[in-house]
């Protein structure tokens, strides 16, 4: 049922992050570097808003890592602002993890059209949601997050409810309290970033506290699922020169191994940073540190224990 104008009105006047703040009524008036100032400002709430959330945050993700590590799939989807930065965060995990493509994923409202121009009404559409889902064909092993600022998003709202009716895992990740999403979903993250600088302008605060939890979600699975050792990226994917000058230094850090050692190694196993690493510590060849990593599900630090020549790194416990 189609709800009206006034409705509408109503519900948005209740959101927390629609707040209208009448001590910024003037900001248009003030010099440049005081707007800055206010702004900067309103930006050093969000960490604290997030930490609140902590102990959800880290509850969604061990549930996601444990799905993932079965070969279940990450999937974001929102609508507008909140689905670019779902989008964002996907394609930035195959150059950062070595996952495929296909692992972690981002749907916007509208599709790939709406990452530059708004798609008039898409985000309305729970029916759409669904359909966007039901042509990845989710299994239980599947994780979605719902993304909205509101928290009432029709679109996130309907993934979530599809995805948990399908037997996937759900998250929902909004900004203000009590929300829709969160109640629809396994795991409700509600970062409550308040009234935003210009009024119902949720790419703010809210954008910058989504951005912020996804980076968790994204980066703490990832550690969770052997995708780096210690703090290094081991599984990043040498595309271009910068990588690839990445990929010696992290071997480097890694292994303080010298320079030969290191071109040796990512050489023989074609430039893949964890193979090389254990091929230096684990004193073996790069067929055997491929079966090493194969049996460990890819954990360097258990494939390291198996091999029989592991000499310590510096980045060993």
């Amino acid at each position: 049922m189609t709800s009206t104008y006034g409705e509408l009105r109503a519900q948005l006047a209740a959101l927390t992050t629609e707040a209208f703040r009448p001590e910024l009524a003037d900001i248009d008036r003030l010099p440049t570097i005081e707007i800055a100032r206010i702004m900067n400002g309103e930006d050093v709430s969000v960490p604290a808003a997030v930490a609140a959330q902590l102990p959800a945050v880290a509850a969604a993700i061990d549930d996601t890592a444990e799905r993932m590590a079965r070969g279940g799939r990450l999937v974001y989807a929102g609508a507008g602002t909140a689905g670019r930065l779902g989008v964002l965060d996907a394609s930035e995990c195959p150059p950062t993890f070595n996952t495929d493509p296909s692992e972690v994923l981002g749907l916007i409202a509208g599709g790939p059209t709406a990452m530059l121009k708004a798609v008039e009404g898409a985000e309305d559409s729970k029916e759409l949601a669904a359909a966007d889902l039901d042509g990845l064909k989710l299994t239980a092993d599947d994780t979605v997050v719902g993304i909205s600022a509101s928290g009432r998003t029709p679109y996130a709202v309907g993934a979530v409810e599809h995805a948990r009716a399908l037997g996937a895992l759900t998250i929902g990740l909004s900004c203000n309290a009590d929300s829709e999403l969160a109640a629809a979903a396994d795991h409700g993250i509600e970062v409550v970033t308040g009234p935003e600088l210009l009024t119902g302008s949720t790419r703010l605060k809210a954008g910058t506290a989504q951005k912020l939890v996804l980076n968790m979600i994204s980066t703490i699975t990832m550690i969770r699922l052997g995708k780096t050792y210690g703090n290094l990226m081991v599984d990043v994917r040498a595309s271009n020169d910068k990588l690839r000058a990445r990929s010696r230094r992290i071997v480097a850090l890694a292994t303080e191994a010298p320079d030969e050692e290191i071109e040796a190694a990512l050489a023989a196993t074609d430039g893949e940073v964890k193979n090389a690493i254990l091929v230096i510590l684990g004193g073996v060849d790069a067929p055997t540190a491929a079966t090493l990593l194969s049996h460990s599900g890819g954990h360097l630090r258990a494939a390291l224990t198996s091999a029989p020549g592991t000499h310590p790194g510096p980045t060993a416990p």
